[in-house]
C-alpha cells in the first residue's frame, strides 16, 4: 500500500497501471491536474514490467489486493470482521446484494470472490475518508465498487467500454446502472445502446466522455518521409503500423490477409503490428503460412514512449476490428486516436463507434470488417497517394485537438463528480 496523502474519490480499477489502458492513466492524470485528490484500489498487481512513463506523474496512493493467498486471506478477514462490526447493517445488506445476485448468475462464484473483494475496499475507503467511489469497467470493478459502496454509505459511478458491456446481460446492466449515481461510456454508439434498455428515469443519467489523448505526446512532425511505393528496397519500404490485443476482436487475421494481397500486387510495404495476446501462435503461423515473415513483424508488448517512436516513422497505421460471434467489439481503439494525434493517416473498419473518430475520406479511411479485399484496396490507395495521406493526416489531428484532449474531456467527468470533494 502506497499512502503519499489521502483522496476523496477513489477509482476502483481491475488492474493498475496497465500498458492497454493509457485513457485511464491521462483521465487520472487529468483529473489531479484539475485539483482532484484520488486515491486507486488495484484489484490485481501492476501488469508485468512495462509501464509508461507517465505513471510516475500519478500522485493518487495506490492500494492493490494482496496477491498472496495467505496474506490475502488475512486481510480479507480482517476487513470483514471490521465493517461488519463498524457498520452492521449495511454490511448485511451487501451480503444480502451478493446472495440475491449469485442466486440469479451463471457464475455465483464470481459475485462472492467480488464481495469478498468488496470488503477490503470498503475498509480502505473508511481509512482514507473516501466519499465517491468510480469504478473503470461494468463488471468486476462496478460490483466490488456498488457492494464497498453499499457497506459505507457512499456513492458510486462506473465507466463502461467494449467488453464489459456487450458481454454483460442487458437485466444486469440495467440494475447497475440504477445503483449508479452516474455512468459514462467513451462512444456515442454505446450510449445509444444504454439508453435504448435502460428504465427511463435512468437515462439521464448515462454520459458520453470520449477517451483523451495527451497531445503533448505527440509532438507534430516537421516532416514525415514520403518514400515512393515502387522503389528502394524493402529496409525503405513504406512502414505500415498496426498496435491492438492480439485478441479475435482487433482483427489481426483479417490485416494479415489484406497483407498477402497486397504482396499478390506487388505492392511493396513493410508492417509492424504491436502487441501481445493469446492469438500470437495463430498470426504466427498465418505469417509464416503466407511467407509474409520478411515484411510483418511482431514485436510484442512496449511501453508507450518506444510506441510514439513507431507513430513517428509510420506512413500508415491499420486496424482492423470486428464483433466477434458471442457480441464483443471494441469502443474506439485508443491507438487509432493516438495514430491521429501524431498524423498518421489510417485506415480501419466501421464498427461500433470507430466511425465518431475517423470519418471516411475526411479523418481516415473506412472499410467493412471482415473484409481483407477492401481493407487491402484502402490501404494500396493510402500508400500510392501521398497527397490523400497528407489530407487526412492534418485533418485527422485537427479532430483530436477539438473533441478528444484529454485535459478537456476530463472536465466533464469532473463536474459529474459530487460536490465538494473536487479540491
Amino acid at each position: 500500500m502506497r499512502d503519499r496523502e489521502q483522496g476523496n474519490i477513489a477509482y476502483v480499477l481491475k488492474r493498475y497501471p496497465r500498458l492497454s489502458e493509457t485513457f485511464i492513466l491521462n483521465e487520472v492524470r487529468a483529473l489531479e491536474r484539475l485539483g482532484t485528490k484520488l486515491h486507486i484500489f488495484s484489484l490485481m498487481q501492476a501488469e508485468g514490467s512495462l509501464a509508461h512513463p507517465t505513471v510516475q506523474e500519478v500522485h493518487a496512493p495506490v492500494t492493490y489486493f494482496p496477491a498472496q493467498w495467505f496474506a490475502a486471506a488475512v486481510a480479507v478477514v480482517k476487513a470483514h470482521a471490521e465493517m461488519a462490526v463498524w457498520a452492521r447493517s449495511r454490511y448485511l445488506h451487501a451480503i444480502l446484494l451478493a446472495l440475491w445476485w449469485s442466486v440469479r448468475s451463471r457464475r455465483p462464484q464470481s459475485v462472492w470472490k467480488q464481495f469478498l473483494r468488496s470488503g477490503y475496499v470498503a475498509r480502505g475507503c473508511r481509512q482514507h475518508s473516501i466519499r465517491h467511489l468510480h469504478a473503470h469497467f461494468a463488471n468486476a470493478p462496478a460490483t466490488v465498487a456498488r457492494l464497498a459502496a453499499v457497506m459505507c454509505d457512499i456513492p458510486y459511478s462506473f465507466t463502461t467500454h467494449a467488453k464489459d458491456l456487450y458481454l454483460t446481460p442487458q437485466k444486469v446492466m440495467r440494475r447497475r446502472i440504477s445503483s449508479a449515481q452516474f455512468v459514462l461510456t467513451c462512444t456515442r454508439y454505446n450510449l445509444q445502446y444504454l439508453r435504448s434498455f435502460a428504465r427511463p428515469e435512468d437515462r439521464d443519467k448515462i454520459h458520453l466522455v470520449y477517451h483523451g489523448i495527451d497531445l503533448a505526446e505527440f509532438a507534430l512532425p516537421s516532416a514525415r518521409s514520403e518514400g515512393a511505393v515502387n522503389d528502394g528496397d524493402d529496409g525503405d519500404a513504406p512502414l505500415i503500423l498496426s498496435v491492438g490485443r492480439l485478441v479475435e476482436k482487433k482483427g489481426m487475421p483479417d490485416l494479415i490477409s489484406a497483407f498477402h494481397l497486397l504482396t499478390q500486387r506487388g505492392v511493396r510495404f513493410r508492417s509492424v503490428i504491436v502487441g501481445e495476446g493469446p492469438l500470437r501462435g495463430q498470426l504466427e503461423a498465418q505469417i509464416d503460412d503466407l511467407r509474409l515473415g520478411h515484411r510483418v513483424k511482431l514485436p510484442g508488448a512496449m511501453a508507450h514512449d518506444r510506441l510514439v517512436d513507431f507513430y513517428e516513422r509510420a506512413t500508415m497505421f491499420a486496424l482492423a476490428p470486428r464483433v466477434t460471434e458471442n457480441g464483443d467489439r471494441d469502443g474506439i481503439p485508443n491507438v487509432l486516436a493516438e495514430a491521429m494525434a501524431a498524423r498518421v493517416p489510417v485506415v480501419t473498419t466501421s464498427v461500433s463507434g470507430i466511425p465518431e473518430l475517423v470519418e471516411d475520406g475526411k479523418t481516415g479511411l473506412l472499410v467493412d470488417a471482415k473484409d481483407p479485399e477492401a481493407l487491402a484496396a484502402a490501404i494500396e490507395r493510402l500508400l500510392r497517394d501521398v497527397t490523400l495521406r497528407q489530407k487526412l493526416a492534418v485533418a485527422a489531428r485537427r479532430k483530436i485537438e477539438t473533441g478528444f484532449e484529454c485535459w478537456e474531456t476530463a472536465k466533464a467527468l469532473r463536474v459529474l463528480l459530487p460536490a465538494g470533494v473536487q479540491a
